[in-house]
């Protein structure tokens, strides 16, 4: 094996390793379709009218 053809594997390694990489990020970063409904339900608030508190430690309103 040439000096040309061991450089182009390492290369093609590191770049297929880091595309892998970035691959795996936004997959963990991005929410399946049959998920969208239970976003939706953290987004909004309960059908009857109680709001589930999710800043509950929130610095703000302390005294």
């Amino acid at each position: 094996m040439n000096r040309n053809r061991r450089i182009f594997i390492i290369v093609f390694i590191v770049f297929t390793t880091i595309v892998a990489l970035f691959a795996i990020d936004m997959a963990r970063r991005t929410t399946a379709p049959w998920n969208k409904h239970r976003e939706l339900e953290r987004a909004l608030p309960a059908k009857d009218g109680t709001a589930v508190d999710t800043a509950a430690t929130d610095t703000l309103l302390a005294p």
